[in-house]
Formats: C-alpha cells, sequence, structure tokens
C-alpha cells in the first residue's frame, strides 16, 4: 500500500515539476511517471528483503539465547551489527530511489 501511495504521489509531483518547467510533453512525463514507479518498487523490494532477513536473523538469535543463555552478550552484540549491515541496504536503495525521483542521471537522454 505504501508503495502505491509513494508512486501516485511522485507521479503527481513528476507531472507538476514537469509542467512548472513548460516542457511538459507525453514523453517527459512519462519517464518521470516510470522512474518513480522503479522507484517505488526498488525501494519496495528492498524493504521487503531486509525485513524478512532481519526477522530471520533475530529469530536464530532468539534461539541460541535460548540455547546458551551464557552467551546472549556476545550474541546480542553481533545481532546488533547484523541488523545495521541489513538495515544499511535498504537505506542504499532508499537514497537510489530519491537520486532517481528528483536527480535522475537519465533525464537529458529522454527529455532533451
Amino acid at each position: 500500500m505504501a508503495i502505491f501511495v509513494m508512486g501516485l504521489v511522485g507521479v503527481a509531483m513528476a507531472s507538476e515539476a514537469a509542467g512548472a518547467a513548460g516542457k511538459a510533453t507525453n514523453e517527459s512525463v512519462t519517464f518521470f511517471a516510470f522512474s518513480v514507479l522503479a522507484a517505488a518498487l526498488g525501494v519496495g523490494l528492498a524493504a521487503l528483503g531486509c525485513g524478512i532477513g532481519q526477522g530471520m536473523a533475530t529469530a536464530k538469535a532468539a534461539e541460541g539465547v535460548a540455547r546458551q543463555p551464557e552467551a546472549a552478550g556476545k550474541i546480542q552484540g553481533v545481532l546488533i551489527l547484523g541488523l545495521a549491515i541489513i538495515e544499511s541496504l535498504t537505506i542504499y536503495a532508499l537514497v537510489v530511489g530519491l537520486i532517481l525521483i528528483f536527480a535522475n542521471p537519465f533525464k537529458d537522454l529522454f527529455i532533451g
């Protein structure tokens, strides 16, 4: 649902931005719409994958603590480091998505 809303907002922003520049054509609006759709799908898939990975890591850490309660401190440290690395992948996808929306490097190739 969030991906759909992000896509709709992005399409509306893209059409307004293209219209404000005075160069809005069907091709430019379509280009921005597909850019926003690609960004939304990329961030959504990255969040889905990272969420699954974090859930699996947390489940295994809980299982490890249940088996060896004396190693809980070490497991917790490794878990936090792993979760931070997994979360950074979602942040990278978000940055790439924002670049696609606001500073698309392929804009000049398609719009001119």
